[in-house]
C-alpha cells in the first residue's frame, strides 16, 4: 500500500494498482455523517469544496437507484459526476458506480463505509478503477486537493448542525 496523502486531514492510500482509499474521522454521529452524505440539501453544502457551487443534486437512494451531482467551477465550467447505487445499507455502507462525465470510460466502483457511534465516525471511501492508468489519471487530476476541501466543508456542515 502506497500513501499519497498531502496536507489535508484525510489519509489517501493506494492499496492496489487500481484502487484509491480515503479515510477520515469526524467528531459526529454516524447517522449524521450518513445523512449529510446522502441528502441533496446537505450534499449541496459540502460537495464542491472550494472549487465552485453545486448546481444540481439527484439522489435515488436505493439499490438500482441513480445519483448525479453537478457543480459550476469558479471559472464557469460545469463538472458532473453520476452513477448507480449497487448496495445501500443505511448508516453503514454504500456501493455505487462512479462516472466523471468529462472523461467517458468504464465506471469506477466506490464503496463508502461509515463506522463509529454517537461520539465519532470514520468515513472510508474505496474506489476501484478499470485500470491502473485510469486510477493514475484521477490522481494526476488534482483529485486529492478537491476531495480534502470537500471533506473539510463536510466537517463544517456536520458541526453546524444541532
Amino acid at each position: 500500500m502506497v500513501a499519497v496523502t498531502g496536507a489535508g486531514t484525510a489519509v489517501v492510500t493506494l492499496p492496489t494498482e487500481r484502487q484509491i482509499l480515503i479515510t477520515r474521522t469526524f467528531e459526529a454521529p454516524r447517522a449524521l455523517v450518513y445523512r449529510a452524505w446522502t441528502t441533496p440539501d446537505l450534499i449541496r453544502q459540502w460537495w464542491a469544496g472550494d472549487r465552485g457551487t453545486v448546481t444540481h443534486v439527484e439522489v435515488d437512494l436505493r439499490a438500482g437507484g441513480a445519483w448525479r451531482y453537478v457543480m459550476r467551477t469558479r471559472r464557469g465550467v460545469e463538472v458532473a459526476f453520476h452513477g448507480q447505487y449497487l448496495e445501500v445499507t443505511a448508516n453503514e455502507r454504500l456501493v455505487s458506480t462512479d462516472v466523471f462525465e468529462g472523461a467517458p470510460g468504464e465506471p469506477a466502483q466506490t464503496t463508502v463505509t461509515f463506522t463509529g457511534d454517537d461520539a465519532g465516525t470514520t468515513l472510508t471511501i474505496l474506489t476501484e478503477y478499470a485500470s491502473r492508468e485510469s486510477r493514475d489519471a484521477v490522481i494526476r487530476s488534482g483529485m486529492e486537493g478537491g476531495m480534502q476541501a470537500s471533506l473539510d466543508h463536510l466537517e463544517r456542515a456536520l458541526t453546524s448542525r444541532p
